[in-house]
């Protein structure tokens, strides 16, 4: 090892060592593992999580509806997207729109739906993952979380007015008509809601979180068979309610690849491929007892 020489406060020449080689390596080992434990799962606390979430939420609306409302673009681009799924002759939505308009129980049910399933599934989803699933938790919310904020940018891009508000074509706006209570896409609630923010649909983005992970996390059967039936109900409904095109349902599912390609990234894994459980749970005693130290 090498020395150097310094002067003391007397003046007298000393020398010091200078900086070995593991000295310099050891602050690059310690970012990498701080960095290591940031990404290893961890239990989620619980005041932590709400506050996280209603933050996230207020910010997610307050941005959506800061976009400008720019109305007749939307509409131009309204215009695009059903002549170009004509052309590719996917465009049923109005004829899917009039016959579920016909039957009242029908559509009125698929109005709250709509309106309240979107919020009441996503958050219970959320619940059960921080309850019975901790150590997949983080890993699941972010690609939520990087799911929607990704979809801003879109709503910012791409304004899009959904059929309902579409000039010279027969759609119908089943809230509306019907007088459907909840819904911020029509009706009293809509001037707190950006009209012309239909591309991606949220409603599949999260319909189809909430779906994949109930598959790929939960061992019954019947509940694997619900989490692929929610998001599949959702498109019917979004498209038969005029809400979006079919198209607004694949810049969704665009979105959501985002969300999980990115928590991958970070993770080192998909979300259901982590451990359930993370160490302080595997560590814990399973009697339901507390254990206290004993005194020596």
């Amino acid at each position: 090892m090498g020395e150097l020489t310094v002067k003391t406060v007397e003046g007298r020449a000393a020398t010091a060592p200078s900086p070995s080689a593991d000295d310099e390596q050891h602050q690059p080992s310690a970012r990498s593992a701080a960095l290591k434990r940031l990404r290893s799962p961890r239990r989620p606390r619980i005041w932590f999580e709400i506050l996280l979430i209603a933050v996230s939420y207020w910010t997610y609306s307050l941005i959506r509806n800061a976009v400008p409302e720019q109305k007749a673009a939307a509409l131009r681009n309204a215009d695009w997207i059903w002549q170009a799924e004509q052309t590719l002759g996917i465009a049923v939505e109005e004829t899917v729109n009039r016959a579920v308009n016909s039957v009242t129980w029908l559509v009125v049910s698929m109005n709250y739906y709509y309106a309240t399933l979107h919020f009441i599934v996503t958050i219970g989803v959320l619940v059960w993952l921080f309850r019975w699933h901790p150590g997949r938790y983080a890993a699941t919310r972010l690609v939520l979380f990087a799911t929607t904020g990704i979809a801003l940018l879109g709503y910012y891009l791409y304004p899009l007015a959904p059929p309902r508000l579409m000039n010279g074509h027969g759609f119908i706006d089943t809230v509306l008509v019907h007088q459907t209570w909840g819904s911020m896409a029509s009706g009293n609630f809509k001037n707190m809601s950006n009209q012309y923010a239909a591309m991606p649909s949220m409603h599949i983005g999260w319909s189809l979180w909430c779906g994949l992970t109930i598959f790929a996390v939960a061992t019954v059967p019947w509940a694997r068979a619900l989490g692929l039936l929610y998001p599949t109900a959702t498109l019917v409904v979004i498209v038969a309610t005029a809400n979006h095109f079919w198209l607004d349902a694949v810049g969704g599912m665009l979105c959501l690849s985002f969300g999980y390609a990115l928590s991958g990234a970070w993770y080192g894994s998909l979300p259901h491929r982590l451990p359930k459980l993370v160490d302080e749970d595997v560590s814990r005693p399973r009697t339901g007892r507390r254990v206290w130290p004993v005194r020596a």
